[in-house]
């Protein structure tokens, strides 16, 4: 009753985390393990406030404090609330709203009374996104549970009945003066844009830009540069419009909750005047487009996407032959594969393990894409792939390398821009073997983005199951070689937002109509992946700046008896290694 949306999160490591991973649909049972609401519901609106006064800022005595005073306001107001205590001292108050109030308003009442009220943690109502927060019955870190201050029937009656639209005008009025402050304060605040901001970088998810996601996610935007929500959401869908995304995608993404922020901005709307809202401000985008000669001619910035992926390596290698026939190159990687397959037994479950099982994939998934045995991605793109550290992925690549009996052979060593040439190879312990094996259906995959957020577990779990849906979990355990215990774990998360499903036979399939793509969307992760990916791309132009400073550089012929000139020719620093520092056009 007091949820902005049917959903909870539960904490795995003693309540210090509640991870959007392991979100689940709040149901009636009692969870086992510290959890939290989310105060937000996909419209960007909240059906109660929730303020959290905080024990370890001044101690229990402030707290007590702080709580007594806003009781006594909320009395003076005319308001009815819920209280409820934690084992280490700390309090909430909850304060149902018969009419639910946008992220906006609820975040300016929050914060103006964070200015009153010290020991009040304002977090929550900040964050669209992933603001949750214990409520009454949930197990507290420290032991016990989080218990109501009154009796269950009082508090019954007060979520049951919730405070009027009068009551919330009332608090909003008591409060005007705090409330100008706090907006005062954000366009005093210079606007720093976080690396989510940074400019130059794109969204992949409908070539959009990340700043504009990122405001229609959570709501947040530049108060010096939008005046209302009202310009603030015109700029996000007329952002969308440019980047040559429909309508109807749009619509979508507010009613399915991931542009709560953007959904926030038409909550002043009864709900059957949103989407026609929506429409209207669409036309005047398109219209105002039709204007704009840069867009009329297909050179806006918002279409231009440098997280695309163009082909990286020419369909075959130079001087080799074998890579100019794409069809016996294909059934070679699939014979690798089941080679793959076989060999994944020899890797344990540990951490490197799996890194490394998924950085081969990461190799079959781009000699595929060439056609070629040969791969020459570098160990950046390679690291984009996997969710890896390019420092991480160059030293599993050299113990692959190095093992007795490889997947991976090493060609030839990374020279200037150009990454290391590996070469995909069937062991010959298990070359007969695998060529015996039928082809596995299917495309190989690296770790595709939602599984940066879910772990490489369930990663592994889930294309088990693509492969071979209809499974067990016995079976999930024997065919991905994880523990029981990561195989459940797997499984138990993708089961809660309907990746996979289980039948009366209690035997697990993918849900075919569950997208990936949104899912990561969902989790934020492709901000992740952009923000690495403008990591490397400044890597690669400090090295390029290196490069044409340090080697390409032809010495003067040096006359008998002079010494070479060693110091300056030696070579780069020891930080850079070309391995590590390799060039592909992979983005």
């Amino acid at each position: 009753m007091l949820a902005g949306q049917p959903r909870v999160r539960l904490s795995k490591d003693a309540g210090k985390t509640y991870p959007q991973k392991h979100e689940r649909a709040l149901t009636e049972a009692l969870p086992a393990l510290p959890a939290a609401v989310r105060i937000f519901g996909k419209d960007g609106t909240c059906a109660a406030i929730f303020l959290d006064f905080d024990s370890a800022v001044a101690g229990t005595d402030w707290v007590q404090a702080d709580v007594r005073a806003v009781q006594a306001w909320l009395h003076r107001c005319g308001a009815r609330w819920i209280e409820d205590y934690s084992p280490n001292g700390g309090r909430h108050v909850y304060i149902p709203l018969a009419e639910r109030v946008t992220f906006s308003e609820a975040r300016d009442l929050v914060e103006a009374l964070g200015t009153r009220y010290r020991t009040l943690d304002k977090t929550p109502h900040q964050n669209i996104l992933h603001g949750c927060m214990r409520t009454p019955g949930s197990p507290h870190k420290h032991g016990g549970h989080q218990q109501l201050a009154m009796s269950l029937s009082m508090a019954y009656d007060v979520a049951r009945r919730p405070n009027s639209i009068s009551i919330w005008s009332a608090m909003n009025d008591d409060l005007a003066s705090e409330i100008a402050a706090v907006r005062a304060l954000r366009l005093e605040q210079t606007y720093m844009p976080t690396a989510v901001d940074a400019p130059g970088v794109q969204y992949f998810a409908g070539r959009m830009s990340r700043a504009m996601q990122q405001m229609a996610r959570t709501g947040l935007y530049d108060a010096n540069r939008y005046a209302s929500d009202s310009e603030a959401r015109q700029a996000i869908v007329a952002g969308a419009a440019a980047a040559g995304m429909e309508l109807v995608e749009v619509e979508r993404r507010i009613l399915q909750g991931s542009w709560p922020g953007l959904a926030s901005f038409y909550a002043r709307y009864t709900s059957r005047h949103r989407i026609p809202a929506l429409r209207r401000d669409w036309t005047n985008a398109i219209r105002y487009l039709s204007r704009n000669k840069e867009a009329r001619n297909g050179k806006n910035n918002a279409r231009i996407s440098p997280t695309s992926q163009p082909n990286t390596q020419p369909q075959g290698i130079e001087g080799n032959p074998i890579s100019s026939n794409p069809d016996a190159e294909h059934r070679f990687i699939r014979t690798w594969r089941n080679a793959l397959h076989l060999k994944e037994h020899a890797y344990a479950d540990s951490r490197t393990g799996l890194a490394r099982r998924m950085v081969l994939r990461s190799l079959g998934e781009a000699a595929h894409k060439t056609a070629s045995r040969f791969v020459e991605f570098g160990a950046r793109s390679i690291a984009v792939a996997t969710g890896l550290d390019h420092t991480t992925v160059g030293s599993h690549l050299r113990a692959l390398r190095s093992e007795k009996d490889p997947l991976v052979t090493l060609v030839e060593e990374g020279r200037g821009t150009k990454g290391d040439l590996y070469m995909l190879t069937v062991p010959e312990e298990v070359k007969t073997a695998a060529e015996d094996l039928t082809w596995r259906k299917g495309k190989i995959h690296a770790l595709r983005p939602v599984f940066r957020e879910l772990g490489l577990p369930a990663a592994f779990v889930y294309e088990t199951l693509e492969h071979s849906p209809g499974l067990a979990t016995a079976d999930v355990v024997r065919i991905t070689r994880l523990s029981r215990t990561a195989v459940s774990e797997a499984l138990d998360v993708m089961a809660a937002w309907n990746m996979i499903v289980r039948n009366k036979q209690r035997a697990w399939s993918v849900v075919p109509t569950t997208s990936l793509k949104e899912l990561a969307e969902h989790f934020g992760v492709l901000e992740a992946v952009a923000e690495q990916l403008q990591k490397y791309k400044n890597d690669r132009i400090l090295w390029r700046e290196w490069l044409s400073k340090n080697v390409n550089t032809v010495a003067e012929l040096l006359s008998p008896g002079e010494d070479y000139p060693w110091e300056t020719f030696e070579g780069p620093p020891d930080e850079w290694a070309l391995t590590d520092l390799a060039f592909t056009r992979a983005s």
